[in-house]
């Protein structure tokens, strides 16, 4: 039996009991993401494969079941069950089971704080500011996954340098609270310098957040539509305004799990738009209205949208295909995700030899999704370039004496949380991973041999032909 064929059979039973897979989790061995994690190609100890075959052999028929009967916790791991590649990538009912490409908040804060990837990213988006073509009334983009908007907030940097007179129509999809505040945050000093600025910030899926419309009817009457006209001429106004918008957010911006996906997903659909108040006779043709929103971007950024281990199928179909649609004639989608074969995946070889997160390259990515698009996808180009324009690299930030002297604790935790967290590998072997020291000495290894530590991320473009 391999992980697919597990998966079904658990699948299996809880249609027939009636039963969500994070509920089976729990009865089985007191984990409400097994599931999930096994649908990612995670593993699990021959302790908890005979857990599983028991309990599904005791109730053939999915009940009745006795809830403290499995309640037990998971044993250390012995021996693992092999991990599946193809379980992750061949699942047919992926649906938004990848929705947040990290579940770990304090991984994403160190990552962000310790490496270059958000300042090299949004050099390599400004590049292709060059090539795109704007048309009146504004120049039109959107971040699919603005995070904390520090790529975004660069990016607007550059297009204010480049469109100094145009209107901005910025749109950013986001689903998490937490990177919301961050982003806005960053927004009043890019609409003091940049008054003609319409910015938009909405939690629906890649498929809705384009067209700010939501395809559930159901979801469409909770439909949450913000606007604020933010009044005053400097940033410290605007600044207090958009901090006073923390209760709605609160009450609105909510997530929950999807019992099915255990992932999150929006509990009402939200859209906030922000512009400035004495800017609003320019900005009237721009400024969305519900039922009154159109996408036709000249630029879609789409840094990081998915997991690496994600098929290729939901790569393709859920997030890639609905941006380049999205796009407008002349405009330019540019994908940026991790491409591995760097020092940071040697730490992760280190300890788990063999390990391969980074399944599809850019050449399957752009076949997949011109698949996906068919005859929807005539008048678009697919660029996959060469290497040395296509890769990219970015670091981990040190002090020059910090890796050629004596390594410190903290430079090697900083390095080790960067790679484990790049090539995204589960908290359940990261707690077995340290639970001596030698993950930091394998990370200082390599620290030491490479004089530091630098990731690779690959870029892949497609465009629109100009009318």
């Amino acid at each position: 039996m391999n992980t697919e064929q597990l998966l079904e059979e658990i699948s299996s039973f809880c249609r027939r009991a009636g039963m969500a897979e994070s509920t089976f989790g729990r009865r089985v061995v007191n984990d409400g993401k097994l599931v999930q994690r096994l649908r990612h190609g995670g593993r699990i100890t021959t302790d908890t494969l005979d857990r599983i075959r028991t309990f599904l052999t005791d109730h053939p028929n999915g009940g009745p079941i006795a809830s403290a009967q499995y309640n037990a916790r998971v044993l250390s791991p012995v021996q693992e069950y092999p991990r599946v590649e193809s379980a992750a990538a061949t699942s047919s009912d992926d649906h938004q089971r990848n929705f947040r490409f990290f579940d770990n908040r304090q991984k994403y804060l160190l990552f962000v704080s310790t490496c270059s990837e958000k300042q090299v990213v949004a050099g390599r988006v400004a590049l292709e500011l060059a090539n795109i073509h704007p048309r009146p009334p504004a120049v039109r983009i959107f971040d699919a996954g603005v995070g904390d908007g520090t790529v975004l907030t660069r990016v607007l940097r550059s297009m204010h340098r480049r469109f100094t007179n145009m209107p901005f129509y910025v749109s950013g999809k986001e689903i998490s609270l937490e990177d919301v505040r961050l982003t806005l945050d960053k927004m009043p000093d890019r609409l003091f310098e940049h008054p003609a600025t319409v910015f938009v910030l909405t939690n629906m899926y890649y498929g809705e957040a384009p067209w700010l419309t939501v395809k559930s009817p159901a979801a469409a009457n909770s439909l949450v539509w913000h606007e604020v006209a933010l009044t005053g001429s400097t940033s410290r106004e605007f600044e207090e305004q958009i901090a006073e918008l923390q209760p709605f957010l609160n009450e609105n911006w909510k997530a929950r799990v999807n019992e099915k996906s255990g992932n999150p997903v929006y509990d009402r659909p939200v859209v906030l738009v922000l512009y400035r108040e004495d800017h609003r006779f320019l900005l009237d043709p721009i400024i969305p209205h519900p039922g009154r929103a159109e996408a036709n971007f000249d630029l879609v950024i789409a840094s990081q949208p998915f997991r690496a281990r994600s098929s290729i199928d939901f790569k393709a179909k859920r997030v890639l295909a609905p941006l380049a649609r999205a796009l407008r004639p002349g405009g330019r989608l540019i994908a940026i995700h991790s491409h591995g074969n760097d020092p940071g995946i040697e730490v992760v070889h280190k300890i788990w030899p063999g390990e391969n997160p980074f399944i599809h390259d850019r050449h399957a990515l752009l076949r997949a999704v011109k698949q996906e698009l068919g005859s929807a996808g005539r008048d678009l180009n697919f660029n996959a370039y060469a290497d040395n324009r296509s890769i990219f690299q970015y670091k981990l930030e040190t002090l020059p004496n910090e890796v050629t002297g004596p390594l410190g604790t903290s430079t090697a935790f900083a390095a080790w949380n960067a790679a484990v967290y790049v090539a995204q590998i589960e908290d359940e072997r990261l707690t077995e991973a340290v639970k001596d020291g030698t993950y930091l000495d394998a990370t200082g290894e390599v620290l030491k041999k490479y004089g530091g530590l630098w990731f690779n991320d690959e870029s892949f473009v497609i465009s629109r032909q100009r009318d």
